[in-house]
């Protein structure tokens, strides 16, 4: 057998097998395989082999593989060299539910292998190995992509959720879902938790069998059912009847508590807070939580939990709650290093519109004293660690070359997302930091993002370009960058005009050199640095008569409480005048069309004429005015004008696109000497006949 595996590998690795003749081999191979596969796929060396067959065989070959293995999969699973067979079988069995016309042979052997799996599954959920194989299993019975975050879940994307910068998984759209198989799901699920009922403890507390419960519940969500059925079996409930209303029994709840303090049980619990329906969040909140709030937030991983409770809080009277325990502990919990816990409870008063402003005050009361002036905010925070570990606070100064603190900066991003009123103290501070430290602060990733964050706040322009001021004469520098060129971009949206020819200008400085960096062609061509450097007039001219569009276009739709200022940018000025900000925002990208940079400008006053037809076979208009252009506008929105204009949301009109992409290709050419070429056709022509036979 190894030798005739040896051959088959070969044969594959001469890439001198097209794809109709690999499936034969394929199949052939695995014929061979029947009542050795445990041998075979535990083996170090022709576990490869194994590998290479499963991906290429088809659907037929594959389930008969893995029905006559069944019996023996979880010792494959839970094997260093068989965990990658089964996986790889796994993976090929999602890939193949592409095709509808296998969806029952395939439902037929993913049922076989969920009854043999939940006869015993804590020897599988346990294992290193087995658990990723069973994890894998789960996805596929649901529809979920193997290598989607439902497997592994990043902590930037957790974070990115928690500080509402993306939307959670329960919350997205995932209509991409492949064919899934509920029930088998339902099956397996609920079979592993009721054979482990007994052995719950172990799995609460155990690494591998955490992660493998965090990937049920995460792929449950959404089925209410189920979830209030498992939940309370995971948190040590032992009632076979849970009455609605008392799914938690009071004598588990000291028990609960301790086990968040366990790095396994912790991971659990965060996935639990995410997924549990309302009723069952409540009751955890009111019974496990209450009191117990500042006390789990101390501890290095009971603080997680915590950030995971407020960040799924339902309601403002639960962000009372939390707010009475930890409001006062601010200063307590910074100096622990629990900022996390800062953060979540900032980004949750914004999604609940609670405690928004007590907030503010209280991480100014943390970071500064009732007599300092608020200049020190901004630095301090972006620097957590370096100045509450420091000794003398009272003399701390910016720590140049120290990178950021990067939970420091999110808050600082959260905080300039409130409205103008509640963050004064803060733009006081970030307006009157020194040159130097604004240019370190965008060469930061960290801090360059905090600026960015300040740039599309709710703050004044006047303000903002007060900022941007500071870092005239190094943008040409800035725009060098990875993360600073998205800020020289900010920079140019709040300029006035004076400002953006002078931002424009430093570009034109160093044109070819951007041109060669990743970012760079994006720039250019967003703040038309071509048509500054050869047309400086018509660039001008160009932008004014954007100005004036965005202007004609706010007074028909704006709120009409207040008008542009003069001389300040539409972007940068009106953003607490309208509400629509997905209407606004194509309303700007169609009025930025208008005077994209292949078309010759157009005034907006004194010529109106009939715009020519569109173009039927390339899809794109001719030029036409830009007063027809905005009568355009306000035709299609004419039922969006009697809306309601809210005051907060018109700061989306002036977001960009950052996407930049980037394509690569790569040739390569081998040539081989006729004889020698000659010979290995025949030894490959006498494998295959060999194989075939």
């Amino acid at each position: 057998m190894a030798k005739y595996f040896s051959e088959v590998s070969n044969l594959f690795e001469s890439d001198g097998v097209d794809i109709e003749e690999r499936s034969v081999i394929c199949g052939n191979a695995l014929e061979e395989t029947r009542g050795k596969e445990l041998e075979l796929a535990t083996d170090y060396i022709l576990s490869h082999t194994m590998q290479t067959l499963l991906e290429g065989c088809d659907v037929d070959h594959l389930c008969g593989f893995l029905q006559s293995c069944a019996e023996d999969f979880p010792s494959i699973a839970m094997d260093r060299s068989g965990s990658h067979v089964a996986e790889t079988a796994i993976k090929s069995l999602a890939k193949l539910l592409e095709d509808n016309d296998v969806y029952s042979v395939v439902e037929e052997t993913l049922t076989i292998l969920c009854q043999v799996v939940v006869t015993n599954p804590i020897d599988l959920m346990c294992s290193c190995y087995g658990s990723h194989v069973l994890r894998s299993l789960l996805c596929v019975c649901k529809g979920v992509k193997i290598d989607s975050d439902f497997h592994v879940t990043k902590s930037s994307t957790v974070l990115a959720e928690r500080l509402n910068l993306r939307a959670s998984r329960i919350d997205r759209d995932y209509s991409h879902l492949q064919q899934g198989f509920p029930d088998l799901l339902k099956f397996l699920v609920s079979g592993m938790i009721k054979r482990t009922r007994k052995e719950i403890k172990t799995l609460q507390v155990d690494q591998f069998g955490s992660l493998v419960l965090q990937t049920a519940l995460k792929l449950l969500a959404g089925n209410d059912e189920e979830l209030l059925h498992a939940i309370p079996i995971l948190l040590g409930c032992n009632k076979e009847d849970i009455l609605e209303g008392n799914y938690i029994e009071m004598d588990i709840v000291r028990d609960v508590v301790n086990l968040m303090k366990e790095t396994a049980f912790s991971h659990l619990m965060e996935v639990i807070l995410e997924v549990a329906p309302e009723v069952l969040y409540n009751e955890m909140f009111t019974k496990v939580f209450k009191n117990s709030l500042f006390e789990l937030s101390s501890h290095h991983c009971g603080n997680f939990v915590i950030q995971a409770l407020i960040s799924h809080a339902r309601c403002q009277d639960q962000m009372e709650l939390i707010w009475e325990e930890l409001g006062p502990k601010f200063a307590v919990l910074l100096e622990m290093g629990r900022s996390g816990v800062i953060a979540s409870l900032i980004a949750s008063s914004q999604r609940l519109h609670s405690h928004e402003h007590k907030c503010c005050q209280a991480l100014t009361a943390a970071i500064c004293s009732a007599n300092e002036s608020p200049r020190f905010i901004v630095p301090r925070i972006l620097f957590l660690d370096n100045f509450f570990f420091c000794e003398d606070k009272s003399n701390w100064n910016w720590p140049s070359g120290v990178r950021m603190h990067v939970m420091g900066s999110l808050i600082l991003q959260a905080v300039f997302r409130y409205q103008s009123e509640y963050i004064q103290p803060y733009v006081t501070s970030i307006t009157s930091m020194e040159t130097d430290h604004v240019l370190e602060a965008v060469k930061d990733r960290g801090g360059a993002r905090v600026i960015e964050a300040f740039l599309t706040s709710n703050a004044s322009g006047k303000l903002k370009r007060r900022l941007v001021m500071k870092l005239r004469g190094h943008f040409g520098e800035l725009s060098m960058h990875s993360s600073g060129s998205f800020t020289v971009e900010k920079c140019f949206t709040v300029g006035n005009l004076s400002l953006r020819e002078a931002i424009v200008t430093e570009l034109v400085a160093v044109q070819s050199e951007l041109s060669k960096t990743k970012q760079g062609p994006y720039l250019i061509r967003n703040l038309d640095v071509d048509r500054f450097a050869t047309q400086p007039d018509q660039w001008r001219s160009k932008l004014a008569s954007k100005q004036s569009a965005y202007d004609e276009f706010y007074a028909t739709f704006g709120s009409g409480e207040a008008k542009p200022r003069k001389n300040e940018g539409f972007l940068a000025d009106i953003s607490k005048h309208s509400s629509h900000p997905k209407d606004l925002k194509e309303m700007r990208k169609e009025i930025d069309n208008q005077f994209s940079s292949g078309v010759p400008f157009l005034s907006t006053s004194g010529f109106k004429s009939k715009p020519k037809k569109a173009d039927q076979h390339s899809r794109k208009h001719p030029e036409t005015s830009v007063d027809y252009n905005i009568t355009q506008v306000k035709n299609k929105n004419l039922k969006k004008r009697k809306s309601h204009v809210g005051s907060d949301n018109v700061a989306a009109v002036g977001k960009m696109t950052e996407n930049v992409g980037q394509s690569k290709e790569l040739d390569q050419s081998v040539s081989k000497t006729g004889k020698k070429r000659e010979r290995k056709d025949a030894q490959l022509n006498t494998s295959k006949k060999k194989l075939k036979a």
